[in-house]
């Protein structure tokens, strides 16, 4: 079995401006807005050393991680206002670990459009620190690790221990997706559940198309069928729902998608309150790598950007787990496909419906 490739595909602008696939300080300048607006931002946004200077770059262009957790805590490890829990309808702040449920490597050429390829997130691959597991394990597994060596140190500084348990996962989950793709990773961001949230938020809901009514009491969905405006809630369980879905978490990441496409046509027409909310969002919500140079990357910004993911084999049933099965040799050989001749564009430019 092969995940559906090439679904809404759309302008580079909608992964800069999300940070569930986005590098939201980008898109400013993309927008328009003074080349300032980028520096402060870029100023203001917390800094990850998970990639060393001297670690490989890619020969042929560059290669960015867009890594989006699951958690409900905020960027350092405290518990969310229990108002915005209830408005982003996922359950309670000690809900979803450290998983990274959105995993896409936006691969950006010297020439011509990127292309971002979705790593289907139960990919069972070999971890960076041993063993095999879940894609989207790696960072959770080495944060522990980390925490429990730290605290055996005598370490007791909750923050401290949040902060160097995330850094510990960033470096595994860059390694981990790294070595199964055989790709250097240029530059990592990060961006937790709350920020896809403030995404919506900001933009005052997005515009979507399903193909059928749908209802998951797990992810809060409960959706009729065809074109529709959600809140940002609303948003938030369309994007994480995969229960009663053909495809199940395949095409979740088909809806991760789809929202992205959604808030390009948003973007068209927001106001100066909008914009505040993404630069908001971005000092609130996200991580860059220490060596990304926003402003140098914002002058060079392909004009479009393509998706499509990465394939798995089938599924299997392995302790207890349900994981996608994958041929380590073929999605290479897809990752330097893509890389090299991205999927065609969408018919006329439009957004099809999704399930």
């Amino acid at each position: 079995m092969q995940a559906g490739g090439g679904y809404h595909r759309t302008a580079f602008l909608v992964l800069v401006r999300t940070a569930w696939a986005a590098l939201c300080a980008t898109v400013l300048v993309a927008s328009g807005l003074a080349w300032s607006t980028v520096s402060t931002i870029s100023t203001g946004v917390e800094r990850s050393y998970a990639i060393p200077d001297d670690a490989p770059r890619s020969a042929s262009g560059r290669n960015i991680l867009i890594m989006g957790l699951t958690t409900r805590l905020d960027l350092h490890g405290e518990p969310l206002p229990d108002d915005v829990l209830r408005r982003m309808q996922a359950g309670e702040s000690d809900r979803g670990g450290y998983n990274t449920n959105t995993l896409i490597l936006l691969h950006i050429p010297a020439s011509g459009p990127a292309v971002a390829m979705s790593v289907p997130r139960d990919n069972l691959v070999p971890l960076s620190s041993g063993g095999e597991g879940k894609i989207k394990e790696a960072y959770g597994r080495a944060k522990i690790v980390e925490e429990d060596r730290l605290r055996a140190a005598g370490a007791h500084d909750r923050r401290e221990l949040e902060r160097a348990g995330r850094e510990a996962g960033r470096r595994a989950q860059v390694q981990t997706v790294s070595a199964f793709l055989n790709q250097p990773i240029d530059h990592l961001v990060e961006i937790s559940l709350i920020g896809f949230f403030h995404i919506a938020e900001g933009l005052g809901g997005v515009d979507v198309c399903l193909k059928n009514a749908t209802q998951d009491p797990l992810s809060g969905a409960d959706f009729p069928a065809g074109p529709q405006h959600l809140d940002a809630g609303q948003a938030l369980s369309f994007v994480r729902q995969r229960h009663g879905l053909p495809g199940g978490d395949l095409a979740r990441t088909r809806r991760q998608q789809a929202f992205l496409s959604a808030v390009t046509k948003r973007l068209k027409g927001a106001d100066v309150t909008a914009v505040q909310a993404m630069i908001d969002m971005a000092r609130r919500d996200v991580v860059l790598d220490a060596r990304f140079d926003l402003i140098g990357f914002a002058g060079n910004v392909p004009a479009e950007v393509r998706f499509d993911t990465l394939p798995i084999e089938g599924g299997a049933h392995l302790g207890g787990l349900d994981v996608n099965k994958v041929d380590q040799a073929k999605v290479r050989a897809k990752v330097t496909e893509l890389a090299t001749a991205p999927p065609p564009p969408p018919p006329n430019g439009g957004i099809p419906c999704v399930d």
